[in-house]
């Protein structure tokens, strides 16, 4: 196996597979990936026979591999990109193909290393019936944080900060109700914000925390703040990361969260509707999303099942007016976001740390919205440090 600074291509596929897991297994039927171009020698076939072997070995969701110039779905087309078999084939000219036992063998170290695998999580039963697959990452000693991911995201969006963040404490984070484990139920669970802070409690009480630090990003920090109002009990201090808050005439939106939000107060209305919905998103849906998280952020799109329920559980958080939560924290609080923010307008993170009694404002010059999920070591950094300034105010 390859030791230099480019993974070898074994160790890339299967990690690849991982991550694309969520989508690949959400979509109504299994995705066909484009085999890398015929050009004469065995590696195309091989990448091919590569990709089945380490789904096989992984238990995830099956590929169909189909002709490079097929026509294909605009998901199938990200999952294509993200598993990039055509890479995977020029990697194998240039190493050889591994034998049979070099590549269990690291298929099986990828499974190892993978903290958020499903089976590294439990499934936590809510007094409604939600099941909510959660994580527990680090030592059991150490001032808690837990992630409250965007609605409706995978928790591998947070990849990166539970890596960096369990170095030295447990970091707990969960995946949405009705969206994740619960995706074969035809019951319409609760998707009021009550709820979904509720979600928050329970997950908590599975992994018996009484308190934590409550990081939320995107509309998590809604849902951060909403808690840190609603169960003060629970939550010790806040950083509320690139907040998509709703603030009245008080703060604008961007035009993305306008749209966004209108677009979602029409799906959300009934299943009919949404389906003509998602269909006109999906073809925009790639339109300002790096391709190295398409096949994270777009999950919610897979089905226009799963796109009904995110809208449903979604717009009660974009809709949500943050102004009654904003007198009742005073706990302390870091308030992130960017000069460059063009999804989450940083107006509403300034007017929210401005009003809270306990903030500090932290302004990026630059990083998009999606930046904070590539986890930068300056912003893990930030938290950790803010962790360790204010570990000897809380009991």
């Amino acid at each position: 196996m390859s030791t230099g600074a480019r993974p070898h291509p074994v160790a890339r596929l299967a990690a690849a597979v991982r991550s694309a897991a969520p989508l690949a297994g959400a979509l109504p039927e299994p995705p066909v990936v484009a085999a890398a171009p015929e050009d004469g020698s065995p590696w195309p076939a091989a990448a091919a026979d590569l990709l089945a072997r380490i789904t096989a070995l992984s238990g995830g969701p099956r590929y169909g591999v189909g002709p490079a110039d097929a026509p294909r779905s605009v998901l199938d087309q990200v999952l294509g990109d993200h598993l990039d078999l055509a890479g995977t084939a020029a990697a194998l000219a240039a190493t050889g193909l591994p034998d049979r036992s070099e590549v269990d063998r690291v298929v099986a170290g990828a499974a190892a290393d993978d903290l958020l695998a499903p089976e590294a999580g439990v499934v936590v039963e809510t007094a409604d019936g939600a099941r909510l697959p959660a994580w527990s990452v680090g030592p059991v000693t150490g001032r808690p944080v837990l992630l409250v991911l965007p609605c409706g995201m995978p928790v591998r969006l947070v990849e990166g900060w539970v890596r960096a963040l369990a170095v030295d404490r447990p970091v707990i984070t969960w995946e949405s109700r009705w969206l994740f484990a619960d995706l074969a139920s035809e019951v319409d669970l609760e998707h009021g914000i009550a709820a979904q802070v509720a979600d928050l409690a329970a997950v908590l009480d599975a992994f018996s925390v009484p308190s934590a630090h409550v990081a939320g990003m995107c509309g998590g920090a809604l849902l951060a703040l909403a808690a840190a109002a609603e169960l003060p009990g629970r939550v010790d201090s806040l950083s509320l990361w690139h907040g998509d808050f709703d603030l009245g005439d008080d703060a604008p939106k961007t035009d993305h969260q306008r749209n966004l939000q209108a677009l979602m107060g029409m799906a959300a209305q009934d299943r009919e509707t949404a389906a003509a919905v998602h269909e006109v998103l999906l073809q925009n849906a790639l339109a300002g999303v790096p391709a190295d998280l398409a096949h994270l952020v777009l999950y919610p799109y897979a089905s226009r099942e799963l796109f009904f329920r995110y809208c449903r559980l979604n717009l009660v958080v974009m809709a949500q007016d943050a102004r009654p939560y904003l007198a009742r924290v005073d706990v302390d609080t870091l308030v992130v976001t960017s000069e460059q923010d063009r999804t989450a307008h940083p107006a509403g993170s300034l007017a929210v740390a401005e009003r809270l009694s306990a903030a500090r404002l932290h302004v990026e010059p630059d990083g998009d919205h999606l930046t904070l999920f590539r986890a930068p070591a300056h912003l893990t950094g930030l938290l950790r440090s803010r962790l360790a300034g204010t570990a000897s105010q809380v009991g």
